[in-house]
């Protein structure tokens, strides 16, 4: 039976065996940084959901009274 060859990026040709032989190792690893990954984004997007305040990031706000006030006295 025929294997299908495999490439990589540059064209060349790449031996299945020696991909299989890290798969185990590097499929553990993904698979561990992917998951250590969306913890930290689900942990950092609670916390900024717990401690948000308003009152600080109103800078929109401040600057829409300015450009009015200066065209108010223009």
């Amino acid at each position: 039976m025929m294997q299908d060859p495999q490439f990589d990026p540059f064209g060349e040709p790449v031996a299945i065996a020696e991909t299989r032989a890290t798969a185990r190792g590097s499929r553990w690893l993904t698979r561990t940084g992917a998951g250590l990954f969306w913890t930290l984004v689900i942990v950092i997007v609670a916390a900024r959901a717990i401690y948000f305040e308003p009152g600080v990031f109103n800078g929109f706000d401040r600057a829409v009274a300015f450009a009015q006030s200066l065209l108010a006295s223009l």
